[in-house]
């Protein structure tokens, strides 16, 4: 995670936060299929309610993305 997130406490804030919300939703990930999460530096103000709120269309968005090219 890049250093313009926020220093150390912040990063790791975010990259818990983003795992615990990526690990509820990796069972809609397709076999075979790799997908990187990048933080951007707006994602060290967000408190964990909105993160997820945010995380969710995109996250849908890449899932159906995915599946129209299988």
């Amino acid at each position: 995670m890049s250093r313009a997130v926020g220093g150390a406490v912040v990063r790791n804030r975010v990259k818990r936060r983003l795992r615990a919300l990526v690990s509820a939703r990796v069972g809609s990930v397709p076999s075979g299929v790799d997908l990187v999460v990048r933080a951007n530096p707006a994602t060290a103000t967000l408190t964990s309610a909105e993160l997820a709120t945010a995380l969710e269309p995109l996250w849908d968005k890449v899932i159906g993305r995915l599946e129209v090219v299988r």
